[in-house]
């Protein structure tokens, strides 16, 4: 995975500061860390909500299996 460098970040931070402005800048950068804590928490609730998904399918499915293995033992019982 790339990640930023501290090179690349201080370019990153002189054009903001240029387009900016210096008296906005800090208010950007406000507005820029709310909106990544925001994504930040939206992705970690629907990670979660994936995780609870993918468990309860994998307790259906066992519960589906031990079903049809007791199915399958009582129709072998009455056979014998």
């Amino acid at each position: 995975m790339m990640g930023i460098g501290f090179p690349e970040m201080l370019v990153i931070m002189a054009i903001a500061l240029l387009v900016f402005g210096p008296k906005k800048l800090p208010e950007v950068g406000k507005s820029i860390g709310r909106a990544i804590r925001e994504f930040r928490r939206t992705s970690d609730e629907l990670k979660e909500r994936f995780e609870k998904e993918i468990k309860a399918d994998e307790f259906r499915q066992a519960k589906e299996d031990l079903q049809k293995g007791f199915e399958e033992d009582e129709e072998s019982k009455k056979v014998s």
